[in-house]
């Protein structure tokens, strides 16, 4: 059974973990999930591990198991790592190399042959900014895959590009790179 690590940010779209964590474990994939502090403002982690079958993590500095230190044990685990929704704060942190909570750490802590891939969610503005396409440039060119985000009309009203990409595309992208092949 392949291993998926899904990391869910703040984001108004952390509310979609739910289902799309619903709908890996129904492709028979084993699905662990990391959030920031502020995805548990949108979605309890308790949703997330009852779907999943398996503790969320949220803190970096909690460890579960003494004799093992967690976000290496789940990096070493993972066979993909999805980050959806992925806010302009964990790209940016991502982009830099920060290890400063439980996603950003465990990213960190990946083997290189981990394939690793984010769908960005957040405000038209914000993913239009300069900074937010070079961090995206930036985590392609270490390998990540980027699932570009809907043109819709967003959570705050305006009407752009920014809304995370439907639950079936985003699964489509995790089978196609499980797999290797176009689905």
């Amino acid at each position: 059974m392949k291993h998926i690590t899904l990391a869910v940010t703040g984001s108004i779209a952390a509310y979609k973990a739910a289902d799309l964590t619903s709908q890996l474990t129904k492709e028979d994939f084993a699905v662990t999930v990391l959030m920031t502090q502020a995805a548990t403002e949108f979605i309890t982690p308790l949703t997330l591990q009852v779907l999943s079958k398996n503790l969320v993590h949220s803190d970096v500095m909690k460890e579960p198991a003494p004799n093992k230190v967690n976000h290496i044990e789940i990096a070493k685990q993972t066979d993909l790592f999805l980050v959806a929704p992925a806010s302009a704060n964990t790209i940016a942190k991502l982009a830099s190399g920060f290890a400063d909570n439980m996603i950003t750490s465990t990213a960190l802590a990946l083997p290189i042959t981990v394939k690793k891939v984010l769908s960005p969610a957040m405000n038209t503005k914000m993913y239009e900014n300069p900074i937010t396409q070079e961090n995206l440039s930036k985590l392609e060119k270490y390998g990540w895959q980027i699932i570009q985000p809907k043109e819709t009309v967003l959570a705050c009203g305006d009407h752009g590009i920014g809304a995370l990409a439907s639950v079936e595309t985003i699964i489509k992208k995790v089978k196609e790179m499980i797999y290797e092949k176009t689905i």
